[in-house]
């Protein structure tokens, strides 16, 4: 378990387990769904089944503020084959990244980036993600060295580089 303070509190990353993707898939469908409901894309179900057919144990962690569930991510690796630009290419997919929204606003998302773009950056990976048009998350990602690659009419697919590992990532 990765444990870092600040944020508003001691934050760990803890391996994902089977258990948590209930948890999980209501926390994505509540802090996507105003995004979708904006793009006229939002459906209950399918929102939650999209998470549950991709979850990973593997790849996602858990976020924990003062050991409470703040939230999730996955980095997982690219596929050698069926994922658009850059696949094959030794990158890594950011996905799933969502916030409890009490814990949203405060650092901990830029914090928990950092950590895992420090780790990319050592390990010299490119990192990608898809995020929905409009998401104010797009600015966190901006923020962070992501550039825009390629839209479309419900995504944005960023990408960033690795950085010299030299300097720790700010």
């Amino acid at each position: 378990m990765d444990v870092s303070t600040g944020a508003g509190g001691t934050w760990a990353l803890r391996v994902a387990e089977p258990a948590d993707v209930d948890v999980i898939a209501e926390l994505r469908a509540a802090v996507m769904r105003p995004d979708l409901e904006r793009l006229g894309r939002f459906d209950a179900r399918r929102v939650r089944q999209r998470l549950r057919d991709s979850f990973s144990v593997r790849y996602t962690s858990v976020v924990v503020v003062d050991g409470a569930f703040a939230g999730c991510v996955t980095l997982r690796p690219g596929e050698e084959e069926g994922e658009g630009e850059g696949a094959g290419d030794g990158c890594q997919w950011l996905e799933h990244f969502y916030l409890e929204p009490r814990f949203q606003g405060r650092g901990l998302g830029a914090a928990v980036l950092c950590a895992l773009l420090d780790r990319a950056d050592a390990e010299r990976v490119t990192v990608r993600l898809n995020v929905l048009r409009g998401s104010a998350a797009q600015r966190l990602y901006r923020r962070h060295g992501f550039t825009v690659e390629a839209q479309d009419p419900v995504d944005v697919f960023m990408v960033r580089p690795p950085i010299n590992t030299e300097e720790p990532h700010v």
